[in-house]
């Protein structure tokens, strides 16, 4: 078989010849021919050459097979095979009026976005260098906040960063602005922008009637989606008078899209387009619809529901001390699976108790200090539940709670509740007392459990959180365990602790002396994490002097 030595570069004539025979080959056929070289070179130019062509002097046949596989690369790179010209040219991209990155700060998205982070330094260590693809969020949200421009040269980095990561699309499609969403609709990989947020780059003025009817007529979903949640925010009534008026026509996943928009701003005034969707035709709409109507308290469904919830939880008149009794029900009627009560319980879930929850859970928590004698929810939760009701009852109040955003509620239920359920009641405080009540679990209860409870706190954490969460990782080195059982919660330190706590974790990045129980390198592979710590958190100190410009 004969040796093909590779051609250090392609001729000038097979360049010159690419122009050429793009524009009269077709695609399939510039398939074949691909296949055809890649065959021949994997046999062989003895077993098989294809026709590359009049063999230049002195090219001997693997040259020109590597020659011709040069000019098809570069075919093929180039995306598309050039055509004659029929119609009309495409509209042009767009102009974006925002103001353009700094050059610093292009350059650290250009980084970011490559994911130039250094290779791990084994299968349970990820060496001192940040994580660059966990910082790009924090980057993109930062960069939104001060109204920048993306590059037109980082597009298609940015679409395919945000195709690969849902995550990352909210944020992304924002920044990408118009233009970006002009782009997606030439690449099928990025179609999935024309079905989510087009950003608020991409809208016309919403005073000007006639530009918001246009779009709204006339724009992808994408920008429709983005065009009715802007009108939302900003006048709620409007936005929904414009969704009534092509209510009828829209498609159901449409319906669906534009109905949970109705969550921004959500008012009472909301309740007949609500009310009305709860004949829908489509389930998922109906199911969405009866949700926002019971975080509506005033509204007839949550009536309905209240009556249908306290006709099964009352105080226990015959216990010898205040308690409550619980009679679930024995039917889900017709009226009830209107008002969105599902009548199929998940596997291993009794009925009654199924039907039960979405009664309670769709109530609105107003209604229970009457029913139970004028007590707060405090005193409420703190009674006996008769029958082994008791766990059904809870959580049913504490989804109640998250959805009714009711605080009294939430502190009532969190320290009963699972970690989970804690976790989501302890999103509905305010900001402060969240992480005053997340820091005070850290330092009783260590941070083996703290991950979700971490996770629902603002960015950065404040204090007393931020230095909880230290001495607790100090506390952990000082064990002699390994640092990987912590690799969750120190994943979310590197993103939000506040970056001034680098300087006194930088005590921490020292090897400290092994004890006897210690286990073998432990200590080395915390230093490790520790550096990696401290090197994220001036990473992100300088993400955001950057963005300063």
């Amino acid at each position: 078989m004969t040796t093909m030595t590779q051609s250090t570069s392609a001729p000038a004539a097979a360049v010159s010849e690419a122009a050429t025979t793009t524009r009269a080959e077709g695609g399939e056929q510039a398939a074949a021919r691909w296949k055809d070289l890649v065959t021949s070179a994997l046999l062989g130019t003895d077993r098989r050459m294809p026709p590359v062509g009049a063999l230049s002097p002195g090219v001997d046949e693997p040259t020109a097979l590597l020659d011709a596989a040069a000019l098809h690369t570069v075919r093929r790179r180039a995306g598309l095979v050039p055509g004659p010209v029929e119609g009309e040219l495409p509209e042009p991209a767009p102009l974006d009026g925002r103001p353009a990155l700094p050059e610093a700060a292009a350059h650290r998205l250009t980084l970011l976005l490559a994911d130039r982070a250094a290779p791990s330094a084994g299968p349970n260590r990820r060496g001192t260098a940040p994580d660059l693809a966990e910082l790009l969020p924090q980057w993109l949200a930062a960069a939104n906040a001060r109204g920048y421009a993306a590059p037109a040269a980082a597009l298609p980095a940015l679409l395919d960063a945000a195709r690969a990561r849902t995550d990352l699309r909210p944020q992304a499609l924002a920044f990408a602005g118009a233009r970006g969403l002009w782009l997606a609709r030439w690449n099928a990989d990025w179609k999935f922008a024309l079905r989510g947020g087009a950003g608020s780059a991409a809208l016309p003025d919403l005073a000007d009637e006639s530009a918001v009817g246009r779009l709204w007529d006339e724009g992808l979903f994408a920008e429709r989606v983005a065009l009715l949640s802007a009108l939302r925010a900003r006048d709620g009534a409007r936005g929904r008078a414009l969704l009534e008026s092509t209510w009828a026509t829209e498609r159901a996943e449409d319906r669906l899209m534009f109905l949970d928009t109705l969550r921004t701003g959500l008012h009472d005034e909301d309740e007949p387009l609500l009310e009305a969707s709860l004949s829908d035709r489509s389930r998922n709409v109906r199911s969405t619809a009866a949700e926002l109507l019971s975080g509506l308290p005033r509204s007839a469904l949550a009536a309905r529901m209240a009556d249908r919830a306290t006709t099964c939880v009352a105080l226990d008149r015959l216990a010898a001390r205040p308690s409550i009794a619980v009679e679930a029900p024995y039917a889900c009627d017709a009226d009830m699976r209107r008002d969105g009560v599902t009548a199929t319980p998940p596997t291993g879930r009794g009925e009654r108790s199924w039907w039960l929850s979405q009664l309670v859970e769709a109530a609105p928590l107003g209604v229970w200090p009457a029913r139970l004698g004028g007590r707060t929810p405090a005193e409420i939760v703190a009674l006996p539940v008769g029958d082994d009701w008791r766990d059904d009852l809870h959580a049913a109040w504490c989804r109640a709670a998250i959805t009714q955003r009711d605080a009294d509620w939430a502190r009532a239920l969190s320290d009963g509740a699972t970690l989970s359920d804690r976790a989501r009641l302890l999103a509905v405080l305010p900001g402060d007392e969240r992480a005053a009540r997340v820091a005070s679990f850290v330092a009783s209860d260590g941070l083996s459990e703290a991950f979700q409870l971490l996770a629902v706190c603002a960015v950065p954490w404040a204090e007393p959180l931020g230095g909880a969460v230290v001495d607790a990782l100090d506390i952990a080195r000082d064990a002699g365990s390994y640092p990987w059982s912590f690799s969750g919660v120190m994943g979310l330190a590197e993103r939000c602790l506040a970056p001034e706590a680098a300087d006194r974790l930088d005590l921490l990045t020292a090897t400290p002396a092994e004890g006897e129980d210690a286990s073998p390198g432990a200590g080395g592979y915390w230093s490790e994490a520790f550096r990696r710590l401290v090197a994220t958190l001036r990473l992100r100190a300088l993400i955001h002097e950057e963005l300063a410009g």
